[in-house]
């Protein structure tokens, strides 16, 4: 397992601190978009995805998986509902499958699916003054999506909180993002690192698809079931394993978010075992360096995200790793 770099710089303590209380910026560039236009978009991404895309008005969101026969995640998503075209939102590298997957069901469909991962980058603005900075009512909601345009710009926010404080990707022309990051840093808006932010979407718990999720995974193991399925929307791919699986109440496994008493971040899939070290119980998928606030805590930890086996799951659960000839121990947050 590779040491780690410490981000206890100035500069990364204030982006952290700003994020938490204030507002920060991330530049998530790199994140997937898809425009889907035609008349029968509606119907057809309601009938591919796990969550209710008829019931979202224009300005409206949520996110949702996209689904295979199996139920199993073929993609994760929010998609964005406008007046004439519906936006799919993901973590990087999904563009290209989720065309793909989709692809092969348009049959007599009037839908189109249109890359825009290459023409517009996205920033993320998070905090709990992120409304206010943006000029946002605050009842803006998780999901909403509101479009600016002026002549020079073209700008859509949408209501994330992928940090579990209020956040808003700004889509923006991908020759433009420089010039509104700078814009957003001259009013004061502290600019935080990639890596920061894989801290901080770890220790929020949101999965990062091709890393905490992959096509091997059902949807209820996600953990994200009330955020992504609906049971009242009716049929669509995979939604006969997805409902026969609340019926039965539970997984054999879910995601949970992982504590380390470590210095060193292990490599994604190392093996997860009970506090005895005996029993193999999971395996972690990322993890990060504990960012920590208090400089009078020398002792450094590791976050992490792992898919963990039924019995384990419980918060508080005590866990461990073993390399090197040594067990580190640990906890399910």
């Amino acid at each position: 397992m590779p040491a780690v770099s410490h981000l206890s710089s100035k500069t990364v303590s204030e982006a952290l601190n700003a994020a938490r209380t204030s507002v920060a910026v991330f530049d998530l560039s790199d994140r997937t978009q898809v425009e889907v236009t035609g008349a029968d978009r509606v119907r057809f991404l309601h009938s591919f995805t796990s969550n209710d895309i008829k019931g979202l008005k224009p300005g409206q969101g949520c996110e949702t998986f996209v689904t295979n026969l199996k139920g199993k995640v073929a993609a994760h998503v929010f998609v964005f509902s406008g007046e004439t075209s519906h936006w799919l939102d993901g973590t990087p590298g999904q563009q290209e499958a989720i065309i793909s997957h989709l692809g092969k069901f348009v049959l007599i469909d009037d839908v189109q699916f249109i890359p825009r991962t290459n023409d517009r980058g996205e920033l993320f603005v998070t905090g709990p003054l992120a409304s206010q900075l943006l000029q946002l009512d605050e009842g803006t909601r998780v999901g909403n999506t509101i479009q600016r345009e002026t002549e020079n710009l073209s700008i859509h926010i949408r209501r994330v909180d992928l940090l579990g404080l209020p956040g808003f990707l700004l889509s923006v022309p991908r020759e433009q993002i420089e010039g509104v990051k700078l814009s957003l840093c001259g009013l004061g808006v502290a600019e935080g690192t990639r890596e920061l932010f894989e801290f901080l979407r770890i220790e929020a718990g949101y999965p990062l698809y091709g890393v905490d999720i992959t096509d091997d995974h059902l949807a209820q193991e996600v953990a994200r079931t009330k955020q992504c399925v609906s049971f009242n929307k009716g049929c669509y791919l995979g939604q006969e394993t997805i409902a026969r699986l609340d019926a039965l109440g539970h997984t054999n496994r879910e995601l949970r978010r992982l504590w380390f008493d470590s210095s060193v971040v292990p490599n994604p899939g190392t093996l997860v075992y009970d506090q005895t070290g005996t029993t193999e119980v999971g395996v972690m998928t990322s993890a990060a360096i504990e960012i920590n606030r208090d400089p009078s805590h020398s002792s450094q930890s590791v976050v992490a995200l792992g898919m963990i086996k039924r019995p384990a799951c419980q918060p508080e659960t005590p866990v461990c790793l073993i390399f090197d000839n040594q067990k580190v121990s640990g906890k399910v947050r």
